[in-house]
């Protein structure tokens, strides 16, 4: 079977694969697939999601996303659709990427929109996702104030870029907050062998429009995802783009689905449906022309894989 399917932990699908453990408990049966689940992130791109939420599917799902889709507005111009086809109503945790993979560990998530690949990977790895989906994509940049006193503007080496600000000492403000942001920056710190600490670099445990507004008061650099840079330049904030291009700065989106089992009440089908959704050619379309309007360019970029 190539197909994520719908599934209830407490009420499980008769099938042809039960027919074949016939002779089992159904409780053996069960613990099975349970043990089958992690091992189909391996095979992602094999896998084609159903096209519509199981009858009965519950009628509220639970969201956690890092706080990038929230404040740059997608969320709010993309999820009514969801609502209105569906009848599923969406409660979106915005929370940095760690923590919305902490929420699903926990069970108190249904589905994850978040972006950090690495942890995604091993959220998969341990068995509390059956697998990850591409979803979109934009970049990170670093944004800074037009006097540019670290004397970046224009590189395209996003280590060389944070070495010369640490080298200057100019004020730099640190998301700080197991965000995919956060893991994306001490990557590339690491990259320029720099552990940067001293009163010029400031942790601060916020989200992205938070720190966007920080930089802004203080004129400080610091690295952002370009779709809330851009969503926030309307609201007024005097940062400039300085630094953009470098490969490491990519930055990809993936949803997954988290695993049911029998201490938690995760909401599968509502999550599958979800995944059938935004990974649709209809809302991929939304995703890319969303921003265009507004700032001459797509804040994201479609990225779902055909199946």
């Amino acid at each position: 079977m190539n197909r994520l399917q719908s599934y209830s932990p407490t009420q499980p699908r008769q099938s042809v694969f039960f027919l074949a453990f016939g002779m089992l408990s159904r409780h053996i049966a069960f613990l099975f697939i349970l043990l089958l689940l992690p091992l189909l992130g391996a095979c992602a791109n094999s896998i084609i999601p159903d096209s519509a939420p199981a009858a009965g599917t519950k009628d509220t799902l639970v969201l956690a996303t890092t706080t990038s889709t929230y404040d740059s507005g997608l969320l709010d111009a993309i999820i009514p659709d969801f609502e209105a086809k569906t009848g599923i109503q969406v409660h979106v945790i915005a929370v940095g990427t760690g923590q919305a993979l902490a929420l699903g560990r926990a069970g108190d998530a249904d589905v994850l929109l978040v972006h950090a690949r690495q942890l995604e990977d091993q959220f998969v790895a341990d068995g509390f996702a059956p697998t990850r989906f591409d979803v979109m994509y934009n970049d990170f940049v670093i944004v800074g104030p037009t006097a540019d006193p670290a004397k970046i503007k224009g590189m395209t080496d996003a280590a060389q870029a944070l070495a010369q600000i640490a080298a200057s000492q100019a004020p730099f403000i640190s998301r700080g907050d197991s965000s995919g942001t956060y893991v994306k920056e001490q990557k590339i710190w690491q990259i320029a062998g720099i552990e940067p600490a001293g009163d010029w670099y400031q942790s601060v445990g916020q989200g992205m429009g938070a720190v966007l507004n920080m930089a802004d008061e203080q004129q400080a650099y610091t690295l952002s995802d370009r779709g809330t840079y851009l969503s926030r330049t309307s609201a007024g904030i005097n940062l400039d783009i300085l630094v953009e291009g470098d490969p490491i700065l990519r930055n990809p989106y993936g949803v997954l689905p988290v695993t049911p089992n029998k201490d938690n009440d995760i909401n599968y089908d509502a999550a599958v449906a979800f995944i059938n959704w935004i990974t649709s050619p209809e809302v991929q379309t939304m995703i890319g022309e969303f921003g265009v309007e507004k700032f001459g360019k797509p804040l994201f970029y479609p990225d779902a894989k055909p199946q």
